[in-house]
């Protein structure tokens, strides 16, 4: 069984991020990268699955520019055991994306595919499923649980109203939630193990993909910031001030 496992190079979830002063998009210059968190889950998944017989081989991918061969170089010292990079210099939205890796999908013909939910820079939560879509694939996102079985997988997902079970055929797509699992610290001896795994690079015009963006983004803009709070003396006031100041009531 061969799992693919997308991961996405993105600011440092620890890192303040900045709008640019023309308001194009968010400061990225010599600020920290790092794996999107929900894809060290899911990579830790997939290596869990290796771990335990179930899976045989973890192929991680990441589309982007050729700096994205850090985080597939992360992953690989987590447990993948090879790396796929789509270099591209286009801004890579959501469907160009998820395109890209129906095109590896096609020629990996892996079992299952499990991503992150979404990606902590654009939040857009849209890859995964339509990845499914494209291939034809069942699909289980919000996963909390996964087991993998003879041509099925069953997974708890995480829904509104609590836990959601359900089982289905494979091949298919898994979408990562935070619960899953807790990712592993790499070692030293396993990050210098990852720099001796194969890495293959391709270019979206060798998948036959066209990357070229479908939407615009017009401003980028901090959010308003927050005004100072008020001590009240009693309820009578706090609620005067609600009505006529904040007029929320």
């Amino acid at each position: 069984m061969k799992v693919l496992v997308p991961v996405k190079r993105v600011v440092d979830y620890n890192v303040k991020v900045r709008v640019k002063a023309d308001g194009t998009g968010v400061d990225i210059a010599n600020v920290k990268m790092s794996m999107n968190p929900f894809d060290e889950i899911a990579v830790e998944e997939a290596v869990r699955l290796k771990e335990a017989g179930i899976a045989t081989e973890v192929v991680a991918v990441s589309c982007g520019v050729a700096a994205c061969q850090e985080t597939i170089r992360a992953a690989m010292a987590i447990g993948a055991d090879r790396g796929i990079l789509v270099e591209s210099d286009v801004e890579l939205q959501p469907l160009a994306v998820a395109k890209l890796l129906k095109a590896l999908c096609v020629k990996e013909q892996p079992t299952v595919v499990i991503c992150g939910k979404q990606a902590i820079d654009d939040d857009s939560n849209q890859t995964g499923q339509m990845l499914a879509a494209l291939m034809g694939w069942p699909q289980a996102t919000f996963a909390s649980k996964v087991a993998l079985g003879d041509g099925a997988a069953t997974v708890t997902r995480e829904i509104d109203g609590g836990l959601e079970t359900i089982e289905i055929k494979l091949p298919a797509v898994i979408t990562t939630d935070l619960r899953l699992n807790e990712p592993r610290y790499a070692t030293l001896p396993n990050i210098m193990k990852a720099k001796k795994k194969p890495l293959d690079t391709v270019k979206p015009a060798d998948l036959g993909v066209d990357v070229a963006p479908r939407l615009a983004t017009l401003k980028v803009a901090e959010p308003p910031k927050r005004s100072a709070g008020v001590r009240v003396a009693d309820v009578a006031q706090l609620v005067d001030k609600l009505k006529n100041e904040a007029k929320v009531i």
